[in-house]
């Protein structure tokens, strides 16, 4: 890749932020790039972890895949959260120094939006990337800083969900 790379940012309320980054970690792949996947906040196993680390382990150097969370929750951050998203901030950092065509952090809105990580450390990922590199930043209550860097940004909004009528979570579908 020789042409300027671009920030992606996927945002807002609804469902698909996580499975945008996805289809386009696996177009990318398909094209031949190289990506690294960072999982923010999540800690349970779920379809895309399943996949990406089945991936990364059959096609080394191809696909990078780590998920440094403890989970969503609920009220303040506890330490053992902070220590965990100062990690993923750090491998963050790591990957951005990679030869890497796409750098996905996912849920690191989420991040930045709780405390655990300050919006000037997410704007500096955003100017430590190199130029050709392409970044997908997800999650919900993007900042607005973050927002102004980004060369697109995808707001998915809810008109109908699922949830809405008691019904849960589906294997697959949501996870």
């Amino acid at each position: 890749m020789s042409e300027r790379g671009l920030i992606l940012i996927n945002t807002g309320p609804g469902k698909g932020k996580t499975t945008a980054a996805l289809g386009t970690a696996i177009r990318a792949l398909g094209q031949g790039y190289k990506v690294a996947f960072l999982q923010f906040i999540k800690n349970q196993e779920t379809g895309e972890s399943l996949m990406l680390k089945e991936y990364g382990d059959n096609h080394p150097g191809r696909l990078y895949y780590n998920r440094l969370g403890l989970g969503l929750f609920r009220g303040e951050p506890s330490e053992a959260d902070k220590a965990k998203a100062a990690e993923a901030l750090k491998a963050a950092r790591g990957l951005l120094a990679g030869d890497y065509d796409l750098v996905v952090l996912d849920e690191i809105c989420v991040a930045v939006s709780n405390g655990l990580i300050s919006v000037e450390d997410a704007m500096e990922l955003i100017k430590a990337k190199p130029l050709a590199m392409n970044l997908i930043m997800t999650g919900r209550g993007c900042p607005q800083e973050i927002i102004d860097l980004a060369d697109t940004v995808t707001e998915m909004t809810v008109i109908k969900h699922a949830y809405q009528k008691g019904i849960p979570a589906r294997r697959g579908i949501e996870f």
